[in-house]
């Protein structure tokens, strides 16, 4: 038995526990996808083919030995190029030769322990900054449902790599939506989870606490068992949110829930509108869960400022990772922009803003004792063309960011969970997505509403055509 495409990661798990197929055959096979579909998707930064066959052949040694089984034994995986990885460079998407890094960072590691194979490493904008995932480091990453298009960012690889069938799921970060966003733009359950849960280490934190590491994958259980497997903390994390057994809760009945519909975008400081056929899919989203008991109304978190407690701890992250860049002068003028702004709002600004999140805290929360759930769009817009973005100044690439994606960022700054769940497709084809968010350690809750969502849409049943590559476009 070879696994198809369709196969997710708990069935390809359960396959290989089973016998039924080996880890070097799903390697060798992953292998060859992602050859034929790098001229088309450009999905990966590292293809760790050599270390990668290595890894199967040690898993399926340790697959036919009695003893404990590994959650994720022999499985192929990616991750983003943002995360270290034992023996390759971590260059998070920016041009020159890095160094590889002696260690695994923390999620990986953990990874490993289950027994995931370590595939490669997907790619990513120039340290994250933006929703699309292009650059002169590796040229631009494209959208399997319309290579016309990006599949969004920064964690655009990673989505990409799962929307096509590459991998059965990766691991993605995401700093204002850059696990939610791809997942909205190609199909996908994206799982940003509570800070900490998943460790950034060999970093404390991540631009200033607002980074965490996430999940993309098919399914909402897909997406919650690779979410298991990479949570847990370094002995010096600074966030350590009590142990939850994500999996656990897919399929379960959340029971019937108060559910805040908020259309209306966070303020920003310049326009953003949500448009028609996006929100025409996430008002169905809503419609079907009141069909499904749930008691759904309009209603907006007090977001407040929000922005302001934002702006200055995301560009001091920018500043912080310039100051460490090996080129500086390979930099995207936008990101040295970003930097010289991070570094004036690297004092009282930031202090200020890290001290504002209890405050937050405290309002935002106190919307949670009238709702369960907050449903909201993961984005304003459908994906932007390839190149659409680019070559715009860094003023002009901030107004077309926040037109198309005013929504993820503010539960970066609360630092609280959320859920991207599919929720159709544009007249033209294109994914939308709308996003799940709750409070503190609210993960369990969030991915039983994804699930029941899932098991009325069923949209993981959809699929991209395959990608046109030059083989097959010569036959």
């Amino acid at each position: 038995m070879v696994l198809d495409r369709s196969e997710g990661l708990a069935e390809t798990a359960r396959a290989l526990a089973a016998g039924e197929v080996t880890s070097r055959a799903l390697v060798e096979r992953t292998l060859a996808r992602i050859e034929a579909s790098q001229g088309s998707l450009n999905a990966f930064r590292i293809v760790r083919a050599e270390a990668a066959l290595a890894e199967a052949d040690a898993a399926d040694r340790k697959l036919t030995s009695p003893g404990a089984r590994r959650p994720l034994l022999g499985v192929p995986v990616a991750v983003k190029d943002d995360m270290d990885v034992a023996g390759e460079p971590t260059a998070f998407g920016c041009c020159g030769q890095f160094p590889p890094v002696a260690e695994d960072g923390e999620a990986v590691r953990r990874l490993r322990e289950a027994g995931a194979v370590i595939i490669g490493k997907t790619n990513t904008c120039e340290f994250g900054q933006w929703p699309f995932t292009e650059g002169p480091a590796f040229g631009a990453t494209r959208n399997p449902w319309s290579t016309e298009h990006t599949p969004g960012g920064s964690s655009g690889g990673s989505a990409a790599a799962v929307a096509a069938g590459l991998v059965p799921a990766a691991l993605g970060s995401d700093g204002a939506g850059s696990v939610r966003i791809p997942a909205a733009w190609t199909h996908l359950v994206g799982i940003k989870p509570q800070r900490g849960r998943v460790s950034t280490w060999p970093r404390g934190e991540s631009f200033q606490g607002i980074t965490v590491n996430g999940t993309l994958a098919r399914t909402v259980a897909d997406a919650a068992l690779l979410l298991d497997a990479a949570s847990g903390n370094h002995p010096q994390d600074p966030h350590r949110p009590p142990a939850l057994d994500v999996s656990r809760a897919v399929g379960r009945d959340p029971g019937r829930l108060r559910i805040a519909l908020s259309l209306k975008p966070p303020f920003t400081a310049v326009p953003a509108r949500l448009l028609p056929e996006v929100r025409t899919r996430v008002v169905e989203l809503a419609e079907r869960l009141t069909a499904l008991g749930h008691f759904v109304e309009e209603a907006d978190p007090p977001y407040g400022q929000i922005g302001l407690a934002f702006v200055p701890r995301a560009t001091a992250g920018i500043a912080e990772r310039v100051g460490e860049a090996p080129f500086p002068a390979l930099l995207d003028r936008r990101t040295l922009d970003a930097a010289r702004l991070g570094r004036l709002l690297g004092g009282a600004p930031l202090r200020a803003a890290r001290r504002a999140e209890s405050a937050l805290h405290r309002r935002i929360g106190g919307f949670f004792t009238s709702y369960d759930v907050v449903l909201a769009p993961t984005t304003a817009a459908p994906p932007p063309r390839i190149g659409a973005l680019l070559e715009l100044s860094g003023f002009a690439t901030d107004r077309a960011m926040i037109a198309a994606c005013p929504y993820a960022w503010p539960w970066n700054v609360l630092g609280w969970p959320g859920v991207n769940v599919p929720a159709g497709f544009t007249p033209d084809g294109l994914p939308v997505g709308a996003q799940l968010l709750g409070p503190a350690n609210s993960e369990p809750l969030l991915v039983q509403v994804a699930a029941q969502l899932e098991a009325e849409l069923r949209w993981s049943e959809q699929w991209p055509a395959p990608p046109v590559t030059a083989r097959s476009a010569a036959a």
